[in-house]
């Protein structure tokens, strides 16, 4: 576990300093929009393994609960610089940046419940994990209702 934790630290160090650099880095729109895709995928590939075990579809292994929440939490940082002007298109609703202070509100809100179900995830208690899910579930809908194209 301990070498696991080494790996995500440096990972999650990497991540963050290629994020500082990659409003620079797109040097068309259709980069961001990967960009930002490929980082929800890889949120939501997570998350869904949380929600697995959540639902009762697979057995609680708090270590395996507790990377998928980590990386959950990391990663929700990493797409919002790719929503800049100039950057409309993909699967976003043009209220993105019609509406940008909503929008905003929105992510901080979202990464807000990831990091509480991050902090359940590491303490293991299981119902804690359930309740934070929930909720960061709930974040994740509101903003998807609002915009991101069906």
């Amino acid at each position: 576990m301990k070498l696991q934790k080494i790996l995500l630290a440096g990972t999650a160090t990497v991540l963050a300093i290629a994020a500082g650099t990659a409003i620079a880095q797109f040097q068309k729109p259709e980069d961001a929009i990967k960009y930002r895709q490929s980082a929800f995928t890889v949120m939501a590939n997570s998350f869904g393994k949380i929600g697995a075990v959540v639902k009762g579809e697979a057995p609680y292994n708090k270590d395996e609960v507790a990377k998928n929440a980590a990386i959950v939490a990391m990663m929700s940082t990493l797409p919002w610089q790719a929503f800049g002007p100039g950057t409309e298109g993909g699967k976003a609703q043009p209220e993105v940046w019609s509406d940008n202070a909503k929008f905003k509100a929105a992510s901080e809100k979202m990464q807000l419940a990831v990091a509480d179900l991050n902090k359940a995830a590491q303490s293991g208690d299981l119902e804690s994990i359930k309740k934070t899910f929930g909720a960061a579930g709930a974040s994740c809908k509101g903003c998807h209702d609002d915009f991101k194209k069906k």
